[in-house]
């Protein structure tokens, strides 16, 4: 439970600094993403009464394994992988997709969106995955993955669409260089 905490007061903290340094005029409580989605709040609620109702009912499920340690991998690198997108990609990122594009808004094709595309969805999915492997929570650790896959595949799509109006035949180009490390998308 204590990395669930330790994981969840990460993810927020880092969500609103990016902002803080790169968006400023944009800066407010809900650059800490707390209160985005019910779904999200619904997820987290989710993966938490599982992880008490296990304990409860079957405590030997909740013994630190071998996916346990998997589970810390996927969250602390799904970490990094998003906060570094978001801070390499500058007053160029944002929570939310953007129907029109900035005069200052370029293409960022350097750092580790030079290899990804979509860094910071591709560090969320992992991370949202960690997390359920971290609580050995083995239904929402089906459903978390399910959920953010289909999340991101639709996501993804409309993101890609409005890119390639934004800059035309340099996203083209930059989408047959780079991958998305979503399976399937």
């Amino acid at each position: 439970l204590g990395w669930f905490i330790a994981g969840l007061g990460t993810f927020h903290t880092w969500e609103y600094i990016p902002t803080a340094m790169y968006r400023p005029n944009a800066l407010g409580l809900d650059s800490f993403l707390l209160d985005h989605s019910w779904q999200y709040k619904f997820a987290m609620s989710i993966g938490f009464v599982e992880f008490l109702v296990e304990l409860y009912f079957f405590p030997w499920m909740k013994s630190w394994r071998w996916f346990n340690h998997l589970g810390l991998f996927l969250l602390i690198a799904g970490q990094i992988a998003r906060t570094v997108a978001q801070i390499h990609a500058g007053h160029n990122f944002d929570h939310l997709i953007q129907e029109y594009k900035s005069n200052d808004h370029v293409l960022v094709k350097t750092g580790i969106y030079r290899i990804l595309r979509h860094p910071s969805y591709t560090g969320f999915f992992y991370w949202g995955i960690g997390m359920q492997l971290v609580l050995s929570n083995p239904i929402c650790m089906v459903g978390y993955a399910a959920g953010l896959w289909y999340f991101f595949w639709d996501r993804i799509a409309v993101e890609e669409e409005t890119l390639v109006r934004f800059f035309g035949e340099e996203y083209v180009e930059y989408r047959k260089k780079t991958w998305v490390l979503i399976p399937g998308i």
